[in-house]
């Protein structure tokens, strides 16, 4: 008989994921493996995968088992290693309610990005502490066809260039990564976000992700550009000692970013669970060569 792998798939504000369950690490995940899952056409499609293992099966997470039972082992759709993944963490914590490991309240992810303190509200909503910006010194430009404009390198556990821009639409297909200079800001690449102002505090935003493309959603990505622009509209909550909340409208839905005076930050917005079902081993061995 064939072997079945067990799989979801879930979204957060319809950034997607396909979700494999794995608590005891068994399931080899090579970066083609992930790739052909993610694929639109022949797999069976999303921004990247959400690998379920307890932290004390995975080693890059066992020095965090005391702290978060669960690690999530995040992929991009292309197969490279991410750092974090703010929609991904909504999702993931989600999974854990619906399989029944964990109830409504709080509970702690271990990541690649740190521990991640979750809240699962009755309403729906997951609430993440996305831990603190770090604002690198030095300009950056972003470039889009014959437009340029500087952007804020915002670092929320994996790095970002916010770029404020007249119309969303001058981000251009996003279907390649948007040039930027100078190159050794961000070595590994940059997740790039295109800014519009939609009211006071509420901003729109469009953003190509590393090793994605554009999607419809970034939750680091939406606490970067709340973060960006709360310094370009002189909001500073750790000078003033007052929260300052953004509203980002992103493609697939809207956030809620929270920057308290502590530097802590905190994004709210729903993740849901779609399917789920299996698929054959064999398919993956194959897919992935």
């Amino acid at each position: 008989m064939s072997t079945r792998i067990a799989f979801l798939k879930g979204h957060g504000t319809e950034n997607d994921f396909v979700i494999v369950p794995d608590p005891e690490n068994a399931v080899d995940l090579s970066p083609a493996a992930v790739a052909a899952l993610c694929d639109r056409r022949a797999g069976i499609g999303a921004d990247g995968v959400l690998h379920v293992v307890r932290s004390a099966a995975h080693p890059e997470a066992r020095h965090l088992a005391a702290e978060a039972e669960w690690f999530m082992d995040y992929r991009n759709g292309d197969g490279s290693i991410a750092e974090m993944c703010g929609n991904g963490v909504r999702v993931f914590a989600r999974y854990l309610q619906h399989a029944g490991h964990v109830t409504e309240g709080d509970l702690a992810i271990a990541t690649r990005g740190g521990v991640k303190s979750v809240h699962l509200a009755k309403n729906g909503d997951v609430t993440v502490g996305m831990g603190k910006a770090r604002l690198p010194e030095g300009e950056v430009t972003v470039s889009v066809g014959e437009r340029s404009w500087p952007a804020r390198n915002v670092n929320m556990g994996n790095p970002h260039a916010v770029a404020f821009v007249d119309h969303l639409a001058h981000a251009g297909t996003l279907y390649s990564p948007p040039p930027f200079s100078p190159a050794a800001a961000y070595p590994d690449g940059v997740n790039v976000e295109f800014v519009v102002d939609r009211g006071p505090r509420h901003v729109a935003l469009r953003v190509h992700e590393r090793g994605s493309g554009e999607t419809r959603s970034c939750g680091t990505g939406a606490c970067a550009v709340a973060v960006a622009t709360a310094r370009r509209d002189g909001a500073d909550p750790a000078v003033t000692g007052t929260p300052v909340t953004y509203t980002v409208d992103v493609p697939g839905g809207t956030l809620v970013i929270t920057e308290r005076p502590d530097g802590e930050i905190e994004m709210t917005g729903p993740a849901v669970i779609v399917a789920e079902g299996t698929i054959a081993a064999e398919w993956l061995e194959t897919a992935a060569r």
